[in-house]
């Protein structure tokens, strides 16, 4: 919704002559589909349309859904997919379907006004509405100001707004889910679990317009490559750097964008232009000291969430020992995490890049130690 917010805003909150619109938003996608989640068209009471869902296969449906939420004023979820007994009915000729979240707004609708001396929003969060009846459509505008408020904890306006969307039986899990994917720059569907007694979950659509965290990965490897895989699934932004042409061709590591150069001089630029920040994780799998040590005396002297280097005991001892030598101080050696990974007793490279990935995740998440959760008591996920 963030791409058409501003024209519902003018539309929302006109001087004159204020309309009631209703939005179209992509939720959820199944198999080949010409635009990505979060992509919406907004229709306005006099039937102007801003934006497009499709490039056209079906936006004549969609108008169509617009209109009906704009008369009953609820908001529903509708499937478009490919029509395998018309071509020419309503569907994607690509063979892929959506869901597309349909929501009405009123005229003066507080909850999207944007004051001149306010951010833009960063993300927007919008419950669904339950399968098996429709509802009033339910959205907030996130600002940075609301997040950072917020801290994780069911505090501050994040979780101010998020209460008027949801009950607060559930406030305090909304406002952690909504926290951690605003962050991390993702953007699809989380359910959030009612408490016991209350059979229906609550389904909320987050968009966001913070860019995913970037994950660098050193090392055109069997170990690189199966990291790269394996961090897929969760929206990084995925690099794979190596000197080497002969490893580096654009196609080797579906997924990540292949970088051939110099590592330690590519994240000298990277971090010039902004593409390695406080969220990005450095991941060294060379295991040649002569990347290795330049690579991570750059690395340990950025403001990143992780760094990381893969090697035997011995390979490390070396590698702390080159690094002190070069000038790395020691409070920067003690970010280092190295040997890289958790230790799950990993030996093959796609065990190392689920080990690697959960001694991310239990960082970012402020763990000094990772243990089972049924060596644990208390709440699964922190206030």
């Amino acid at each position: 919704m963030l791409d058409v917010l501003t024209a519902a805003q003018q539309r929302l909150f006109a001087a004159e002559e204020p309309q009631d619109v209703a939005v179209a938003t992509i939720v959820g996608t199944d198999g080949s589909v010409p635009r990505p989640v979060g992509t919406s068209m907004l229709v306005d009471a006099a039937g102007e349309i801003h934006g497009s869902l499709t490039g056209g296969c079906v936006e004549g449906a969609v108008l169509e859904a617009c209109r009906e939420a704009l008369a009953t004023g609820a908001a529903t979820v509708q499937r478009f997919g490919y029509s395998d007994d018309d071509a020419f009915a309503v569907g994607l000729m690509c063979g892929g379907s959506i869901d597309v979240l349909v929501q009405p707004f009123s005229a003066g609708r507080s909850d999207l006004r944007q004051e001149t001396d306010q951010q833009d929003p960063i993300a927007m969060v919008m419950r669904l509405p339950a399968a098996d009846h429709d509802e009033s459509s339910s959205a907030l505008a996130v600002s940075e100001d609301a997040l950072e408020e917020s801290s994780g904890r069911a505090a501050g306006s994040l979780a101010a707004g998020l209460g008027t969307i949801v009950p607060p039986s559930v406030l305090d899990s909304a406002v952690r889910h909504a926290e951690s994917m605003i962050r991390s720059g993702s953007t699809g569907t989380v359910r959030i679990t009612a408490p016991e007694g209350d059979r229906n979950p609550i389904d909320l659509f987050i968009e966001t317009r913070i860019p995913p965290a970037h994950l660098v990965i050193i090392g055109a490897n069997a170990f690189g490559r199966a990291l790269v895989e394996a961090a897929l699934p969760l929206g990084h932004r995925i690099t794979l750097c190596d000197p080497r042409p002969a490893f580096t061709g654009p196609t080797s590591f579906p997924g990540a964008e292949v970088v051939r150069a110099w590592p330690h001089r590519f994240l000298t630029e990277a971090a010039d232009l902004g593409a390695v920040d406080e969220r990005s994780m450095i991941c060294v799998l060379s295991h040649d000291p002569k990347v290795d040590i330049p690579t991570l005396v750059r690395a340990l002297d950025l403001d990143v969430a992780y760094v990381g280097a893969m090697g035997s005991r011995r390979s490390d001892r070396d590698r702390r020992n080159a690094l002190q030598k070069a000038g790395v101080d020691s409070r920067a050696l003690e970010r280092l995490h190295s040997p890289i990974g958790l230790d799950v007793n990993a030996m093959t490279p796609a065990e190392v890049a689920v080990s690697i990935l959960a001694e991310i995740l239990a960082v970012r998440g402020g763990r000094t130690q990772a243990v089972p959760l049924s060596c644990r008591s208390g709440a699964l996920h922190p206030h």
